[in-house]
């Protein structure tokens, strides 16, 4: 059958792609035009074409600047924490779910656990500061009452790191248990009953048959979030941090608003956003080269 024929008989597999490559196509390619602001001393009434072309005066100037680097190294400390943290806990929860034998109250955990993904960052900021607040929160009023010191968990930067990272646990780990549990779904059953008559037990047949079957997922996940190393979502650190311990929670995404929306250096952060996007495709071409080499899968 050739290239016309079969798009006569599937014609209605390509109708249902026009809307996402429209969508794709106006929201998602056309603004990388704006990609040409890093190489312009951009004036907001001028527009882009209007301004003058400076080449890569803009890279060299944030390049420059100290607080880059500190924001860069603040970064890349959060999201390795976030990922050594964060990326195996869906991937436990999946397994704990998988394995209830009560359907009633696999469903009512799953309920549960999704929740917080759908609670806005602003209310968590707020959560946050009622329960782990120095003065009035409800951890540290426990603390007091029973004679100790309030422990310091938002103003400390030891202490304001394990709060971001249970923080982000809480909030997207029920979330990401989707994904392994529709992998989970796949599994021939077969293979446990062929391991209960071998006498397996539980531990055993899920290093053997669970984990084995979720290999594909977690490395294409793991390669994703490799990619995203680079780069960090704004709420999380802007609404948690403050300046007590601004060393730890200032990052890219807050150095960008800093730059851009506040002071109005559109070039700046242009730059910033420019070197985030190129670094993060280099992470994710490198981490999908060496996960091909060492597990034989990859996404591309």
């Amino acid at each position: 059958m050739n290239a016309i024929g079969y798009f006569r008989r599937h014609w209605q597999l390509y109708a249902l792609l026009v809307l996402p490559v429209i969508y794709f196509a106006v929201f998602k390619y056309g603004p990388m035009y704006g990609i040409v602001i890093a190489f312009k001393d951009f004036n907001f009434f001028e527009g882009i074409t209007g301004s003058k072309w400076i080449g890569f005066d803009a890279f060299r100037e944030v390049f420059a600047m100290a607080d880059f680097y500190k924001t860069l190294r603040n970064t890349l400390m959060l999201n390795f924490f976030d990922l050594l943290v964060s990326f195996p806990a869906p991937l436990i929860l999946a397994i704990m779910l998988y394995e209830m034998k009560f359907v009633w109250f696999k469903k009512l955990s799953q309920t549960i656990l999704y929740i917080p993904h759908f609670i806005s960052w602003v209310i968590i900021g707020g959560i946050v500061y009622q329960v782990f607040g120095t003065q009035s929160g409800m951890i540290n009023n426990v603390v007091t009452s029973l004679g100790f010191d309030p422990v310091p968990f938002l103003t400390d930067k030891t202490y304001w790191l394990v709060t971001y990272l249970a923080v982000g646990v809480w909030q997207s780990a029920g979330w990401g248990t989707i994904i392994y549990l529709a992998a989970l779904t796949g599994i021939n059953r077969e293979l446990f009953e062929a391991a209960d008559v071998d006498g397996a037990g539980r531990l055993r047949k899920i290093w053997s048959i669970t984990l084995p079957a979720l290999k594909p997922t977690i490395v294409t996940l793991l390669i994703i979030n490799l990619g995203n190393m680079i780069a960090i979502g704004f709420e999380r650190p802007y609404i948690i941090g403050n300046t007590a311990v601004r060393d730890y929670a200032d990052v890219l995404s807050t150095f960008v608003y800093r730059i851009g929306i506040e002071s109005g250096q559109y070039t700046l952060a242009t730059v910033v956003g420019l070197f985030q996007a190129v670094v993060g495709l280099v992470f994710v071409l490198g981490a999908n080269c060496a996960s091909r080499k060492l597990a034989g899968q990859s996404i591309l």
